[in-house]
């Protein structure tokens, strides 16, 4: 929002962060107002954030690290999301763990627009119980109230607390541990990622009780339940956290990736592997070594080994018809072909069909250009 990058901010605060400090102690110190981004969610609509200066940035990651160590250890068990030393494979693990203990129906709960709704009254009094200093308080409301700006006009927020800064998401779990309180003083089994709250139960009949009593839970905090994707329903093929569970031999409940996920991923790669891009197929293989193993290791939990097979046939069939538009015209592919080891059959009958890419990348081609091939030019491997 100030225009100052990382580089000018460093500087900016040799001369300046003295005055700062000193404005942080005396609580005279405001911060600056946020600069609005959107940014479009997976499942359709915009998410938005507020982006702080780097200033403001450096302050909350300060308070960040000496608030959590202390506000941290209070928290449930059984959340998950933005805390040190768990993660989202930890959550799917224990979701799949309580469906295999027969809690086969799920109370799927999204609240709607959370960040954007939190009560700073309801928030700053749940943080007091946990934080006696005053001054710190102080802080934290004037991070919460800074204002927003948008198109160059700066707003006043009166509720929210914008993701994008780095004390909004332990700010979020203050405020939902009070429902997880709850459902653990009522025997329920459950799962909590930052706003995504899983609760397993027997039957549909518990279920819809258990989501009366969320609701007024959340009511009590005034946050909104999203009643279009809340839903009691069979856990299996319920996504959740990019993953969905489904039932395989012996009854054993196993994780997949969602069907949801599966189509982004495809959707990437098919921007990656354009065959109008423009683009080498060493080029392509380098955008495809920055993506897919950072995916593969998020969904490595995934027990479907024929999926991720038919992805890897998927992406090199894709490179492979690649390759082949890059060289056009018969007589190239002809050439390269045979340079590349293909017999002379092959070789002719692929630059006979010169503009069917895809088809020939299907058949003939596989023979010149094997799976060893992409594993020298360094293409990743899903399975």
């Amino acid at each position: 929002m100030d225009g100052k990058s990382i580089a000018e901010t460093a500087e900016h605060l040799k001369t300046h962060w003295p005055g700062i400090r000193e404005a942080l102690l005396d609580g005279s110190y405001r911060p600056a107002p946020v600069r609005r981004v959107q940014i479009p969610k997976a499942g359709g609509g915009m998410r938005e954030l507020g982006i702080p200066t780097v200033t403001d940035r450096l302050i909350q990651q300060a308070l960040l690290q000496v608030l959590q160590p202390i506000i941290d250890p209070t928290f449930s068990e059984h959340s998950y999301g933005f805390r040190p030393g768990r993660r989202a494979r930890d959550a799917v693990l224990m979701a799949q763990r309580h469906v295999q203990d027969g809690y086969r129906v799920v109370v799927d709960v999204d609240l709607e627009k959370f960040f954007d709704r939190v009560n700073h009254d309801i928030l700053m009094e749940r943080l007091s119980r946990r934080i006696e200093d005053k001054a710190v308080l102080r802080l934290i409301r004037y991070y919460l109230v800074a204002g927003i700006m948008d198109g160059g006009v700066v707003m006043a927020r009166r509720e929210g607390t914008p993701q994008g800064g780095p004390l909004s998401p332990l700010l979020a779990n203050v405020l939902l541990d009070e429902v997880d309180r709850e459902l653990e003083r009522r025997g329920h089994r459950f799962v909590r990622y930052a706003d995504d709250c899983n609760v397993y139960v027997r039957s549909c009949r518990a279920g819809e009780r258990v989501l009366e009593g969320l609701r007024k839970l959340y009511d009590r905090l005034h946050l909104k339940v999203n009643e279009g994707k809340t839903a009691v329903a069979q856990a299996t093929g319920r996504k959740f956290l990019g993953y969905e569970l489904w039932r395989g031999a012996g009854d054993r409940i196993k994780c997949a990736v969602a069907r949801k996920a599966l189509e982004t991923f495809r959707r990437r790669i098919r921007e990656m592997t354009r065959r109008s891009g423009g683009r080498s197929l060493a080029e392509s293989a380098e955008r495809l070594r920055a993506y897919m193993p950072g995916w593969k290791a998020y969904f490595q939990l995934a027990q479907t080994p024929t999926v991720f097979r038919k992805l890897d046939e998927w992406i090199r069939h894709r490179l492979r018809a690649m390759q082949l538009k890059h060289w056009r015209r018969g007589t190239t592919m002809y050439r390269e072909l045979r340079a590349l080891g293909a017999s002379e059959r092959d070789a002719r009958k692929v630059a006979a069909n010169s503009r069917r890419w895809w088809r020939n990348s299907h058949q003939l081609l596989n023979r010149a250009l094997p799976i060893a091939y992409f594993d020298r030019l360094g293409v990743p491997r899903l399975s």
